[in-house]
Formats: C-alpha cells, structure tokens, sequence
C-alpha cells in the first residue's frame, strides 16, 4: 500500500513538472505605438504651413517644426491649406501649472473668419490640458466631472462627433480610457488619425479617445492659444486619401 502510494506521488509530481514545463512565459508587455512620423508621406510643419488668425503678432513664435505660444489672447492660428484624411503627430508641453490648450481639426474657414477678436473656432477639437487644471478648478467648489486632463476628443459649436466611450455626463466629449499625460514641463507625445470623419487620438503611445461621423470632416488645422504659455513640437503631418 505505502509502496503503492509512493509510486503515484512520484508519477503525480513528474506530471506536474512536466505540465510545468510545457506551461508559456509570461507575455511580455506589448510595444507603444509610438509614431515618430518618419517614412514614406511624412513631411514636417513650420511657419510657412500657418497663418494666424486673431492673436498678435508676438503669440506664436516659431523655430523650425516647434512653436512657442504665449497664451495671450485666447485665439488661434490656422493651417494655411484644409485637410481631410490625415495623420497628424506632435509633442506639446505646458510652461505653467494648470495650462490650457488644444489642436483643432477640420474647422471651417467660415468659423475662422468670424472671429474678429478673442475667441475660439468650431471643429474637432483635440485637448491639450495641464494635469494642474483639475485642482484649479475645484477651487471654484465645482467637481471637474465633465473634463479630463488626458486627451479628451470633443465637437465644438455647431460641430458634431458621436464620442467613443467612456463618455461625458453632457454626451460630447470622449473621455480617455487611460490616464497618459505627464505634468507641467513635460513634453507629451500626441498621435491623432483623421479618416473619414473618425478621429483617434493617441496618448505617449496608447489610443485613448475619438468619435465618428465627425462634421465637418475637412477643414483647418489649428493650434490654440488660451491664457497660458504652451509649446509644441516635432509637428508632422501625413496626407492621406
């Protein structure tokens, strides 16, 4: 009997090691999609792929594909041609806590040409905030539910977009599914994909937000100034059909 019992431990154990052994590693953690814009289609942005619509002259101030923006006034500048598939890739850092800005896509030359003081035009917007923004403004006693600071994708003015979720309590906006920026002085990796009236935008190299049946689904480029000093860079854009 205790012969008997020995015999299938033995076996029992020799099983597990064999079951062991055939069992795979453990999954190494999958690669970023880190677009660096390179390749075939690419090409770079600088200053003459822009013009500025309603801020001075000393708001933007260029040096190659990078641009220093001073905030002031709240405006923006516009790409000087409309695009309509395209991707669109650049790195964006905040200079102050709390900062606020954006890229607009698609916006109409009509929303552009209103703008005759401060002020924003329609389109898709793409958000550039500083993870600061949250705590300034709870301050006013007012929970920040209806925003993130990770790359939120939402319709402006008379534009629409059916969000990816998760989804703002208001419906417009899509909410990132993963918390990617870093903090003020850091530089932030932004990938955005613009096909076919579908946005996706990509965080440090993880897609987190989007939305179809964008409208419009061609127009303007445009990089916002809105009260705080923002850079961006390595502005890079590839057309597509």
């Amino acid at each position: 009997m205790f012969k008997s019992l020995l015999i299938g431990s033995v076996l029992f154990a020799g099983s597990m090691s064999l079951i062991a052994a055939q069992d795979p590693a453990p999954a190494a953690a999958l690669p970023t999609a880190g677009i660096d814009g390179t390749g075939p289609g690419w090409r770079s942005l600088g200053e003459a792929d822009f013009v500025n619509v309603n801020c001075h002259e000393d708001t933007w101030t260029w040096n190659g594909d990078a641009v220093a923006c001073t905030g002031q006034p709240v405006g923006v500048t516009r790409s000087v041609k409309p695009y309509t598939n395209f991707e669109l890739i650049c790195e964006w850092r905040h200079l102050k806590d709390a900062g606020n800005s954006g890229i607009f896509l698609w916006s109409p030359i009509e929303s552009m040409n209103r703008l005759k003081g401060p002020g924003l035009p329609e389109g898709i917007e793409v958000q550039v905030l500083d993870l600061g923004y949250t705590a300034a403004y709870e301050k006013s006693g007012n929970p920040a539910d209806w925003f993130t600071c990770h790359g939120d994708v939402f319709p402006v003015g008379a534009s629409t977009m059916n969000p990816f979720p998760p989804v703002s309590p208001n419906g417009r906006r899509s909410f990132p599914t993963e918390s990617r920026s870093k903090g003020v002085g850091e530089w932030n990796h932004y990938y955005i994909r613009a096909i076919n009236g579908e946005v996706r935008l990509w965080v440090n190299g993880v897609e987190v937000s989007g939305g179809t049946a964008c409208s419009p689904a061609t127009g303007y480029l445009a990089l916002e100034s809105e009260g705080s000093p923002v850079e961006f860079r390595k502005l890079r854009i590839r057309e597509l059909s």
